[in-house]
């Protein structure tokens, strides 16, 4: 809602309202313009919800009403905070779980975070997946520290750096199973290839005996 409503040049509207001017035509103008942020806002609401905001007559107080109803006061959101920051302090990433799961659980915490009020930088974000990452990633994580500074390293960068090794990773296993499966099967192939023989001996053996 925030990217349509500033999209549309609304979203101071919504979030600071407006005192009536002293002209004319510009309270016009302000109040057409709320009301545009009103139709916005009613059409993204589901119909469940939408009877809580009927009464609202500006579009701040429309955006007041569901500020209240789904992130709480500011006691909700305080402990709501809290249990976040807690559980991005203690994530870490999982045995055999995939970089874009890992991502995709801390940038589903940090969401909830900023939707809370909260500024979450990048450099605390990218230090955060640095420090919670399997033993696998170690060497990737030696090299991004040491050449590169955090503090301007964004969080997209970090992303394609941890998957391009994933990849990476990943192809020399795939090649190291590979040449174990042919040596498996040359080895069982010259297993069977021998007892032949060795068969094909012992008979001939009995025979001339």
């Amino acid at each position: 809602m925030k990217t349509i409503l500033k999209s549309q040049d609304l979203w101071d509207l919504v979030e600071q309202g407006f005192a009536d001017p002293d002209e004319e035509n510009r309270l016009r103008d302000s109040k057409k313009k709320d009301a545009n942020a009103l139709v916005f806002i009613q059409q993204a609401v589901h119909d469940s919800h939408f009877s809580r905001i009927t009464a609202a007559t500006t579009s701040k107080q429309d955006w007041s009403i569901l500020q209240k109803e789904f992130q709480g006061d500011s006691k909700v959101i305080v402990v709501r905070l809290q249990s976040l920051r807690r559980d991005f302090e203690t994530l870490m990433m999982k045995n055999g779980e995939s970089i874009v799961d890992f991502l995709s659980r801390a940038v589903a915490i940090v969401s909830k975070i900023r939707s809370c009020g909260e500024k979450v930088t990048d450099q605390t974000i990218v230090e955060k997946i640095l420090r919670s990452l399997t033993p696998k990633f170690d060497h990737v994580v030696a090299a991004i520290e040491e050449s590169k500074d955090l503090s301007v390293f964004s969080f997209d960068e970090l992303i394609g750096s941890l998957q391009a090794h994933e990849v990476r990773l990943n192809r020399s296993i795939e090649t190291n199973e590979d040449k174990a499966f042919q040596v498996k099967e040359a080895t069982t192939k010259y297993g069977e290839n021998n007892g032949q023989a060795s068969r094909g001996r012992g008979r001939g053996g009995f025979r001339s005996g």
